[in-house]
């Protein structure tokens, strides 16, 4: 979390001061830490470059001053950075890492974060899926060799390429010798053909035996209803991590596939869901999409309320339980724990389901281990909560 308010504050930023057309990079490496540290320890790099307005020599010494601002007519236009750089430091500091920043007036700035962080104990041996061929289709090229990096670890054949038109050329080629993708990752933003033009051109050609899975960083519900109509499958949601790829995709290439379709049709209106999200406005988000679907809908702003609502509800008022996993006042393991052990019929039978960024084998391992039955990842996927409060309730 301390780590994620270093990057926000380096970044926003950046951004602050850096003028429209200019350009703002963040990359990362590591390296072994220093011997004192021990083999438990990876150094990691972390710098964020801009060209913008920069920094004179002067304002350098005082940069990670409280609401330090640099004094010109560029800057006076833009917020304030107050607190940020000094909690950036502060945070850093104590962490026991450093934060450098190299600087020059309209040339742009550049600041470097060294952490010695100690490494997880991360298994990822399970995270594997069919080596189906696949194709990605997005104009960042970036994105597209770190994608097929990714997809080629978790078993699968990925080709790609940055224009629709050469996507829809691809597909018709592979269909002609008869060596089929048989999925595509699709880019909602194109320039030429978009994303939905090029699925409508696929479906003509190939039919509906494909998935096609759109790839956004906008919000799936403001477009969903059009893709679906164009011949979209499903969404997942920009940056392409590993883990986002292998839990977005395993259900187009498995048995999970089949039960979820096997459940559309079942109704989930007038259950009773209660929501533990210490988050406004991913409660709201939940919230809208539930009760469209004629669910009620009760919020508990952290685990600690929601084992308190569970135990003053009446045994089976509640279908089910969506839970945050990081709360304050009492965490969604700590909250599922405490329901279980709770003396009264339902507490052992309600389905919890974990809502977490946290998708690694190892932290849904220690959801099941603290009896949720089930795990979907954030951001808010509608279609796969449907699918999962569908699998546990009816």
């Amino acid at each position: 979390m301390r780590l994620n308010q270093v990057l926000l504050n380096l970044l926003s930023n950046a951004v602050k001061y850096t003028q429209e057309g200019g350009t703002i990079q963040l990359s990362l490496f590591q390296e072994d830490a220093p011997l004192s540290k021990g083999s438990d320890y990876v150094r990691t790099h972390i710098v964020v470059k801009d060209n913008g307005t920069g920094m004179t020599a002067e304002f350098l010494e005082h940069v990670f001053d409280s609401y330090s601002r640099a004094d010109s007519k560029r800057v006076h236009k833009t917020e304030g950075a107050g607190l940020g750089m000094a909690i950036t430091k502060y945070i850093v500091d104590a962490m026991e890492g450093t934060i450098t920043v190299e600087s020059e007036p309209n040339k742009g700035t550049e600041f470097h974060v060294i952490l010695d962080l100690e490494k997880a104990d991360v298994q990822e041996v399970d995270m594997l899926l069919p080596p189906w061929k696949m194709l990605v289709v997005d104009d960042d090229e970036v994105l597209c060799r770190t994608a097929v990096d990714a997809l080629e670890s978790i078993g699968i054949q990925a080709d790609w390429t940055m224009s629709g038109e050469k996507a829809v050329e691809m597909v018709t080629k592979h269909h002609q010798e008869r060596d089929d993708y048989q999925i595509i990752l699709l880019d909602w933003k194109l320039p030429g053909m978009d994303g939905l033009s090029i699925a409508r051109q696929i479906r003509r050609m190939k039919g509906y035996d494909m998935p096609i899975i759109l790839i956004s960083a906008y919000d799936w519900s403001e477009f969903e209803a059009e893709a679906r109509e164009a011949g979209i499958n499903g969404f997942i949601s920009k940056p392409l991590f590993k883990s986002n790829l292998f839990y977005g995709l395993k259900k187009y290439m498995g048995e999970e596939e089949t039960e979820g379709e096997a459940n559309t049709n079942m109704d989930l209106s007038g259950r009773h869901i209660l929501v533990a999200e210490d988050n406004d406005l991913n409660w709201e988000i939940l919230y809208e999409l539930l009760t469209d679907l004629g669910m009620e809908l009760e919020w508990a702003e952290n685990g600690k309320i929601c084992l308190e609502k569970f135990e003053k509800s009446e045994s089976g008022y509640y279908d089910a339980i969506l839970m945050d996993v990081r709360m304050p006042e009492m965490n969604g393991y700590e909250a599922t724990e405490a329901i279980r052990a709770l003396t009264r019929a339902d507490a052992k039978t309600i389905p919890i389901i974990a809502m977490t960024a946290d998708a690694f084998s190892e932290d849904i391992k220690r959801c099941l281990d603290s009896g949720m039955n089930a795990h979907t990842a954030k951001p808010i996927n509608l279609d796969e909560i449907l699918s999962l409060l569908k699998r546990y309730i009816l």
